[in-house]
């Protein structure tokens, strides 16, 4: 009654079908190798019910099942699998070879395919269950095999179907080892929190709040995150209905409609939301991966997953609460109305020089003071550990010691720009001319004061014309986009180094991505290094970026939505779209503009560029109001 074949697109396609599989048999544990992203093995064992030899050779025909024993059961679909296409799509394109056992039997049976051919059947000595390896996948297709993506994006992909079927089955124990290394080894676990603690780490689990909802139609459980959780990050949301992962974009709105005004505008929260339904008010034949269902009534299904997600986000505090229940914390005493009648308060007295005048002397110590005889020019020295330079000829008192000629005590060689006001090494070295002091000091220290920063929003400064207005925001993508076209097409690249490296948890699937692109980001100038299978350590940033730990975090789920994105465009297209994104992204997360002289170092930085008057997109960054429309307004 249902012909539709399944279609084994890449190899995350044959993980999906024999996990389904194996939980399917009834297995508490499933192991599931993987080597070079599944292109030359997929082996996946179990411990369930295993098959008799003639099964275990009927399974890989046509239209064979043993999960339906009448027209009647496809209206009433619990488990994963019904059809039984999967095994005849992989055999029909790999080799395969099953071994499988069942309890009742002393020895297993051993089936191999290939080509959708029978090969062999052979008696072997196996545990109980099945045990499936899949290999050479499209070796008779090489346009199909010639058409899969790298290896760390074929591997994200069987991560992301591995997951979904871990997520189904808390109390199964699952293991994922791809190349000889553990990327996942799953024990059973005591509920759903743990094993999202397991999978996605304790601070995704310690950012849920459980729901829970029974009506007469649909019953809803699960996690959701708390809104100062939400990412830009896409990735940890889930729907399942009746133990089985689906997609959908409406009930995906039902969420974010609940979330409303709770969390900024471009986030989303983590969820994992578990529906029971009839099963014959839901059809999960509608798609061949079955990934897309259609419920009988959606509008409902909304409804309440709305209320639902809106009562416990509204019943649970999200702020810091005071835990008073904590042992060994000080009890906090109970003052009465008399208290001040046992402990007289007393204002404290303060000593204070009423003498002390700082601009006396010109902020030189008096004569009554230690440094007396330095003051006062005569022989002698500071006092032991003294920050002041000893005496010096012709300092007869201190209001004459700007009198006195520089080149008395100048050395002729010194140059006179180098003078600091701190930290001399000689007398020579501390004094000069007041109006030579205090030119040095403005112009060494004093920004021009022709610049002004507006609300760190604008740069506003003169122009010929008039008055000339510059976006901080625009002007720094601009100068960053031809920075990064530059690194992309010369492999020149400036990365700031962060004073402390921020670690930040991405998930393995994740993971994936930044591996795949690593010559990328080392070429724009991100010194990003793996930390175990599920966390990245960023040790530096381009120039421009801010290596603050809160920003790193925030761009990194940045990064993420940029690289995984499809760049098949032409090269020419792709590198300015990229160069253009990372610019854009850089212009948030960069260190804001200050004072005026950031401001002129970013108009100098501005006006290098080749078009500095418009972003990569066509936004203007400079305007200029002239003169005449300045004197119209008054």
């Amino acid at each position: 009654m249902i012909a539709a074949g399944e279609v084994v697109q890449r190899p995350a396609s044959v993980v999906k079908e024999l996990m389904e599989n194996s939980v399917d048999a009834g297995a508490d544990q499933v192991t599931v190798v993987i080597q070079d992203a599944g292109r030359t093995l997929i082996q996946v064992i179990d411990n369930g019910c295993g098959m008799t030899p003639d099964q275990a050779v009927l399974c890989f025909e046509r239209h064979a099942t043993s999960k339906l024993h009448s027209a009647e059961d496809l209206s009433n679909i619990l488990t994963f699998g019904f059809r039984g296409e999967a095994l005849a799509s992989i055999a029909a394109v790999a080799e395969v070879t099953l071994k499988t056992r069942q309890e009742s039997e002393e020895l297993g049976c051993q089936v191999e395919f290939a080509d959708s051919r029978h090969i062999s059947t052979s008696e072997v000595s196996t545990p109980r269950g099945c045990n499936f390896s899949v290999r050479n996948l499209f070796y008779n297709v090489p346009a199909r095999r010639k058409f899969l993506k790298s290896d760390n994006v074929e591997f994200k992909h069987i991560v992301a179907e591995f997951t979904r079927v871990a997520m189904t089955r808390p109390d199964v124990g699952f293991t994922l080892t791809h190349n000889g290394k553990d990327v996942y080894v799953l024990r059973p676990a005591k509920s759903l929190k743990f094993r999202i603690q397991d999978m996605f780490g304790a601070n995704v689990a310690n950012d849920v709040v459980d729901i829970n909802a029974e009506t007469s139609v649909v019953t809803v459980n699960g996690y959701v995150g708390r809104p100062a959780a939400a990412r830009k990050m896409l990735g940890n949301q889930y729907f399942f209905v009746n133990g089985r992962f689906f997609k959908s974009p409406y009930l995906h709105k039902a969420v974010m409609k609940a979330y409303e005004s709770l969390i900024p505008e471009g986030t989303t929260p983590s969820y994992f939301i578990y529906l029971d339904i009839n099963p014959q008010a839901v059809d999960v034949n509608i798609h061949p991966t079955k990934t897309e269902i259609k419920f009988e009534d959606d509008s409902v299904i909304f409804q309440v997953l709305f209320a639902c997600i809106r009562k416990t986000l509204g019943q649970n505090s999200f702020g810091e609460s005071i835990d008073f229940d904590r042992e060994g914390v000080p009890d906090i005493p109970a003052f009465g109305k008399n208290f001040d009648e046992f402990r007289p308060v007393t204002e404290p007295q303060l000593g204070l020089d009423q003498s002390y005048n700082p601009f006396d002397n010109d902020g030189f110590p008096s004569f009554e003071s230690p440094y007396a005889n330095f003051a006062s020019g005569s022989a002698g020295s500071a006092p032991s550990g003294s920050p002041l330079p000893p005496a010096f000829p012709g300092a007869a008192e201190p209001d004459n010691i700007w009198n006195v000629p520089a080149s008395d005590f100048i050395p002729a060689d010194f140059p006179s720009a180098d003078i600091q006001p701190y930290g001399c090494q000689s007398p020579s070295h501390y004094v000069e001319k007041r109006d030579d002091y205090g030119k040095l000091f403005e112009d060494k220290l004093a920004p021009s004061k022709s610049v002004l920063v507006l609300q760190g929003k604008y740069i506003i400064t003169t122009a010929r014309s008039g008055l000339m207005m510059v976006n901080i925001s625009r002007a720094m993508e601009r100068i960053l986009y031809d920075r990064f076209l530059e690194a992309m097409s010369r492999n020149s690249h400036v990365t700031q180094t962060a004073l402390f490296p921020v670690s930040v948890q991405v998930g393995v699937e994740n993971m994936c991505i930044f591996e795949e692109h690593s010559q990328l980001l080392a070429g724009l100038g991100f010194d990003i290094a793996p930390f175990g299978t599920d966390t990245i350590v960023v040790n530096g940033v381009p120039e421009g970026y801010s290596a603050e730990a809160g920003k790193v975090q925030s761009m990194i789920g940045d990064l993420l939505l940029i690289l995984s994105e499809d760049h098949s465009a032409l090269p020419e297209m792709m590198v300015a779209n990229l160069a253009s994104r990372f610019a854009r992204l850089g212009s948030l997360s960069g260190d804001p503009v200050t004072n005026p002289m950031e401001a002129q170092r970013l108009i100098d930085q501005l006006f290098a560029c080749e078009n500095p008057e418009y972003t990569s997109s066509g936004r203007r960054i400079v305007s200029i109001m002239p003169i005449d429309d300045i004197d119209r307004k008054f």
